[in-house]
């Protein structure tokens, strides 16, 4: 989550005497979490915020953000550059020594208040420090070839940054012109949403200097202008909760029931949102790992809430339920703005793989859907093999459920007072709710309604 202010152009990295002095804990933070993040399927933005980050200062921890996201959002770019004046190929570099360059090529180019001789100089100190001493000449040279090139303030297409398979297939799904509004949004810092779960919260924020503004889609949410939450006391304690305004809406049009199974639950904002909207209601939220599941306990307080360390292609239960959500693990390619990694890892041979869990799931949490109830399928993809493929290929193998039109769920919202009237419109792509980023002010997202006869 994008918690802490984006220096992006404007940043200063602090001066001393009059002279800018660089801030090397950043950078060696910065350095640190792209190097887990290449070797692992962790994700930058819950690694900015580990417990080994906190004792960097708001500025370093902002300039740390910065260098880490900026380096993924601009990855291809930033390769394509430092290849013109390297000798060697880069699939041939140690990947500490590409690391490095690509920290640095990214200041160079992005951060104006950033001095060219900091980000050169610590970058080299970075391979160093990493047992890469031999490769100091080769990060040195290739820097100050970049810097004699000056490509500084020429901002490249946000298109460019983004893989040639994903784009063609955005094209082809949503136009050009949507993908264009894709592509830019996810090469932004997109804006903090949030969701209050006490009314006390607000006003201790305003008293902490933190600026809220109403939603842009859901009158129900909220978004961060100024300041940043995460060391306030109701962020903490777990009034206030960061959930992108797309993610509020899908678990809002989960409904009212009276038995609720969240059959893919964690981290779980859509878990508590459908908790709080459902007070009295006996609420099952399933989580495949174990981790994860202790980790969805923490973050759904609510008592009516029960979670299962559970694989949802095998849970049974004694009753059926009449709201199901199957919150589907996909690609992520509607989240780009959050987890510009994803774009680096994904392949196009992944996209079936996925399909087939997501059916499975989906498959089996049917079984569990009572007569008169209603299923929810979702996901944060943008891809149709994850979304309308899955659903289609679902109805065919059980007649027994018939594909509702999500605009009644979306005007009964907007009734209620919960959507922006302007917005009902363009959220649906035939019965299918369908968010876009860029197009919508949120992450990619789509869900189908499916009710039992």
């Amino acid at each position: 989550m994008a918690t802490t202010p984006n220096p992006g152009k404007n940043w200063d990295p602090g001066t001393e005497n009059g002279e800018t002095m660089p801030s090397s804990p950043a950078r060696i933070a910065a350095f640190e979490i792209l190097l887990r993040v290449d070797r692992t399927d962790a994700y930058a933005s819950e690694l900015l915020h580990a417990p080994q980050y906190e004792a960097l200062s708001l500025k370093d921890h902002g300039l740390a953000t910065e260098i880490v996201m900026g380096t993924l959002r601009w990855q291809a770019v930033l390769d394509e550059q430092i290849a013109q004046y390297c000798w060697q190929k880069l699939e041939k570099l140690d990947t500490e020594v590409l690391i490095a360059l690509r920290m640095a090529a990214y200041q160079l180019q992005f951060l104006d208040r950033v001095p060219q001789r900091a980000a050169v100089h610590e970058s080299v100190e970075l391979v160093k420090k990493a047992k890469k001493r031999s490769a100091g000449g080769l990060v040195n040279a290739v820097l100050r070839k970049l810097v004699a090139a000056k490509p500084k303030g020429e901002r490249p297409s946000a298109l460019s940054a983004h893989p040639m398979w994903l784009t063609s297939r955005w094209t082809s799904e949503f136009g050009s012109s949507a993908t264009e509004q894709i592509c830019n949004y996810n090469q932004t810092v997109p804006e903090v949403s949030v969701r209050f779960y006490d009314a006390t919260a607000q006003p201790e924020l305003a008293s902490a200097g933190i600026e809220i503004a109403p939603g842009r889609l859901l009158f129900t949410a909220s978004r961060v202008k100024r300041g940043d939450i995460t060391g306030t006391a109701p962020f903490q304690d777990g009034r206030i909760a960061v959930q992108d305004e797309g993610s509020q809406l899908v678990a809002m049009v989960v409904g009212n029931g009276e038995r609720i199974l969240d059959c893919c639950a964690a981290p779980g904002g859509k878990t508590r949102l459908i908790a709080n909207r459902n007070p009295t209601a006996s609420i099952t939220a399933l989580e495949l790992h174990d981790h994860r599941a202790q980790l969805l306990r923490k973050r759904v307080p609510e008592k009516n809430v029960q979670v299962l360390t559970a694989d949802a292609t095998k849970f049974t239960a004694d009753h059926l339920f009449d709201r199901v959500l199957v919150d589907a693990p996909c690609s992520g390619t509607g989240t780009l703005a959050h987890n510009p990694e994803i774009k680096w890892r994904l392949r196009p041979e992944d996209l079936p793989d996925l399909h087939a869990r997501q059916l499975a799931i989906l498959q089996s949490a049917m079984k569990l859907t009572a007569p008169g109830g209603r299923l929810i399928y979702a996901s944060c993809s943008l891809e149709p093999e994850e979304n309308a493929r899955v659903v289609n290929e679902a109805l065919t193998k059980d007649n027994s459920f018939r594909l509702m039109d999500c605009r009644t769920a979306l005007e009964s919202l907007r009734a209620n007072g919960d959507l922006a009237p302007n917005q009902l419109d363009s959220l649906l792509n035939g019965p299918y709710l369908r968010t876009i980023p860029g197009v919508h002010p949120c992450d990619g997202f789509f869900a189908a309604i499916l009710e039992k006869s």
